[in-house]
């Protein structure tokens, strides 16, 4: 008996949907109102969005405003020029009392600072804001600032321009209350008389606060985006997300809100989006996003603001009229539910077998659900399904296998199975790392063989081979299991000694690896002797990188060779050695000018 096929059951299946016809009129207008308030909305949020951004940049042009009131001061010009921060002058001071005014009245000024293009950019004037009082820095606590682009920048202006810095985080040292915070820096030119730019004056700007001001008065269920022109999150409903730049991780807008990369690329100025017709790129929001340029224009600085509405709360309308359809093609639905449950029951176990069978392709007890006895559609693509499993697990066990072999001779030496100069840059940084972590130190022995190239020319490159065989297994037997051990290519070997031990330790394991080798060896009836030289490197005391540790102790090595063979030398030894051969030439020399001085005056009388 034929049992019916997959077709005849979706034919029945998808005769059943037509009981569902009834509701499609209800359902389009129920998705035009959808649409209708989606767009609204989002035409509402826009306005705001750009509102708030011409908000910011008058904030922003307001600060540089007041910039330029203190540099055009008369006295700004007199101090610049003249005055070196120490001691009394009048006109500083008067022009610190404007100065703390300002920082008084202006809560979100965290800084306000007069510098002078001479003393490296010395400042002059500074107030910081320290905790909710002011602090005023004078004497030899004023620092120069020379080296700070927001100073040699400004510097370079003309007067009347306005520089904006990046939007960054403040860890200038000895920053008072700005410290840690979100900073934006504006600076303008201070000109004298003959207008020449003689310092400048920076105002530090607490971006926080001035964003906590702006956004005070916007509706409690708005979210707020903020990005600098990189694309830096500055505002973020999740304040973890924010200054990510900071913290060593960068969490660009551009990753979270693709839609958004045209406006970084300035090929548009505002962007609209809502989940209802984008749910990837707006999971249950409508998103306006808008460019808006601050500060000086040819400083290129803008930021992209973003507000956010839930859209929840934007469709709350539509759900009503929903619900009314909803109720009006239950009826229906209940008949269509009833007939979907029995074809469901007899569509979807199979289909379940092979879901689960596709999620556990590698496991046997998931193939042994497999409906492979039917004789419908079903069976015939379990069946090919269950082929293909064993096809593709055959061939994944060979790759597995050429991938492990591949891994393996890419970090191994071929002839003694050694990890190689690769693999051991790899555990020696890791090993440093971990060292600094635990402040404990670490050593690098250099070990170069010192007969061994008379024994390759005197008894071949395959006895030579035995030999490096076998110097590599009585390495690993002189070493503990935690020590590494690897060959760099040659005759050249390398160990790494990790752990408390390793200063002590690494001139004892020195000696024993000498005593090893300097045993004779035995290959094919033929005796002989290898014999090595070592040189020692420590960190942190001789180097802090991997590279250096090993390009000192292979001059330490070299020293000992040429010392005498069979010898062991640490690099800070030669290191002392070298200061004494040259503290000795420099005392003989010293001599030497001594003797001819005396010799000059004792031939004068005799002339």
């Amino acid at each position: 008996m034929i049992r019916p096929g997959l077709t005849v059951k979706l034919s029945v299946l998808l005769a059943c949907i037509g009981v569902l016809a009834s509701g499609a009129t209800g359902y389009y207008a129920y998705r035009a109102n959808r649409t209708m308030l989606v767009n609204e909305a989002g035409h509402s949020l826009l306005t705001s969005t750009e509102l708030l951004g011409q908000r910011f940049s008058s904030s922003i042009d307001d600060v540089g405003a007041d910039a330029q009131v203190l540099a055009s001061l008369p006295s700004a010009a007199e101090v610049a020029q003249t005055d070196d921060g120490l001691g009394k002058n009048a006109a500083r001071e008067q022009l610190a009392q404007v100065y703390s005014s300002f920082m008084i009245h202006h809560p979100e000024y965290l800084q306000i600072r007069l510098i002078a293009r001479q003393h490296y950019g010395l400042e002059l004037i500074r107030f910081d804001r320290d905790g909710d009082g002011l602090a005023r820095v004078q004497g030899n606590s004023l620092q120069e600032k020379g080296q700070f682009a927001y100073v040699f920048e400004t510097l370079a202006f003309s007067p009347g321009r306005i520089y904006t810095s990046p939007i960054s985080v403040n860890h200038e040292y000895g920053a008072h209350g700005a410290e840690g915070k979100p900073t934006l820096r504006l600076g303008t030119p201070v000109a004298n008389a003959g207008g020449e730019v003689v310092g400048v004056v920076v105002i530090d700007v607490d971006l926080a606060g001035l964003l906590k001001r702006l956004q005070s008065d916007l509706p409690s269920d708005y979210q707020v985006y903020l990005t600098n022109e990189w694309g830096d999150f500055l505002v973020h409903p999740d304040a973890s997300k924010t200054f990510g730049f900071d913290r060593g991780r960068r969490v660009l807008i551009q990753d979270s809100f693709s839609v958004t990369k045209p406006l970084f690329e300035q090929s548009q100025s505002e962007i609209l989006v809502n989940g209802l017709v984008k749910p990837k790129q707006a999971a249950g929001q409508v998103l306006a996003f808008v460019r808006r340029p601050f500060g000086d224009s040819a400083g290129n600085r803008f930021i992209v603001l973003g507000l956010a509405k839930p859209l929840e709360d934007v469709l709350s309308g539509a759900n009503l009229l929903g619900d009314r359809i909803v109720r009006m093609v239950l009826v229906f639905s209940v008949l269509a539910l009833a007939l979907a449950v029995l074809f469901a029951r007899a569509l979807t176990k199979p289909l379940h077998l092979l879901a689960h069978a596709a999620t556990h392709l590698f496991a046997e007890h998931a193939m042994e659900t497999l409906p492979l006895k039917r004789t419908d559609e079903i069976g015939v693509l379990a069946r090919c399904f269950d082929r293909l499993r064993r096809e593709i697990k055959s061939q994944m066990d060979v790759l597995h296998a050429k991938q492990r072999e591949l891994v393996h001779l890419a970090t191994h030496d071929g002839l003694t199975g050694l990890p190689n100069r690769m693999l051991f840059i790899q555990k020696l940084e890791s090993a440093i790392d971990e060292a600094t972590r635990r402040q404990e130190g670490l050593a690098v022995l250099f070990v170069d063989l010192d007969r061994f190239k008379q024994i390759n020319d005197q008894f071949g490159h395959s006895i030579g081979d035995k030999v490096l065989a076998v110097v590599a297994r009585r390495l690993k037997q002189v070493l503990c299991t935690a020590d590494v051990v690897a060959r760099l290519g040659g005759d050249e070997f390398i160990v790494l000694i990790e752990g408390p031990r390793s200063v002590e330790a690494a001139q004892a394991i020195a000696s024993r690896i000498m005593d090893t080798l300097n045993e004779t060896l035995v290959m094919d009836g033929q005796s002989m002797n290898v014999g090595a030289s070592i040189g020692i490197s420590q960190f942190p005391d001789d180097s802090g990188t991997a590279e250096e540790l090993l390009l000192n102790a292979d001059a330490a090595m070299y020293a000992a060779k040429s010392g005498g063979r069979c010898a062991y030398l640490r690099y800070h030894d030669l290191l002392e050695t070298r200061r004494r051969e040259q503290h000795a030439q420099q005392e003989e020399a010293q001599a030497r000018a001594g003797k001819d001085a005396t010799a000059g005056r004792e031939a004068e009388p005799m002339a």
